[in-house]
């Protein structure tokens, strides 16, 4: 019997473009991206480097203006469609489940969505959560098993009474190998709003 919720963010609650920020770059000349730019991107979704030391390795490496870059990299986000916030803030007054989110983020990103957002909504939402985990905030991220372990032990959550919601399959298998059931969504055809439908809750 599932108790526990845990929600990704993006392509779960936000829309993405995943591959926007790979075409923005590539119009400014990044056209390929390396091992190296991707232990960079790692580090600071781990919280391991700060924002001004991200933004200034691709500026001196590409001699690209930061502005630009920061814009580029906050292209992959899109919108919040609401009716998701009605699900979940009405999930959260049903006090069935516990409630939490775990995602892979960065202090760009997060920044844009408050800005774009606007505090009142960001909180609104957040508030929804027993636990708001973003990685560059607990220095760890999805796939590796310690944080999922993080989260259940923090929480004295039991694996087998837990499901874990995110669109990509890495994470998912991640969790499902610690005895989590997992709903991998594809954001293209399904919906969280959704999620009390699927046979896990039946």
């Amino acid at each position: 019997m599932i108790k526990n919720i845990i929600f990704d963010f993006g392509d779960v609650f936000i829309n993405l473009d995943k591959e926007a920020t790979y075409k923005e770059l590539a119009k400014l000349g990044v056209t390929e991206i390396t091992d190296e730019m991707m232990h960079q991107y790692f580090q600071y979704e781990m919280g391991l480097i700060s924002t001004d030391a991200f933004v200034s390795y691709f500026h001196d490496k590409f001699n690209i203006s930061k502005e630009d870059l920061i814009s580029s990299w906050n292209a992959i986000l899109l919108d919040f469609p609401l009716h998701r916030l009605k699900f979940l803030k009405e999930l959260a007054a049903s006090k069935k489940y516990r409630l939490f989110l775990l995602s892979n983020t960065n202090e760009l990103h997060i920044s844009w969505i408050q800005n774009d957002w606007g505090m009142d909504l960001y909180n609104e939402f957040k508030n929804c959560f027993e636990q708001f985990y973003l990685s560059h905030e607990i220095k760890m991220r999805k796939p590796n098993s310690d944080i999922f372990e993080f989260v259940l032990n923090e929480n004295n959550l039991i694996a087998s009474e837990t499901i874990f919601i995110d669109d990509t399959k890495e994470n998912t298998n991640a969790a499902k190998e610690l005895g989590i059931s997992v709903w991998n969504n594809n954001p293209k055809q399904e919906d969280v709003v959704d999620l009390l439908a699927r046979k896990e809750f039946n």
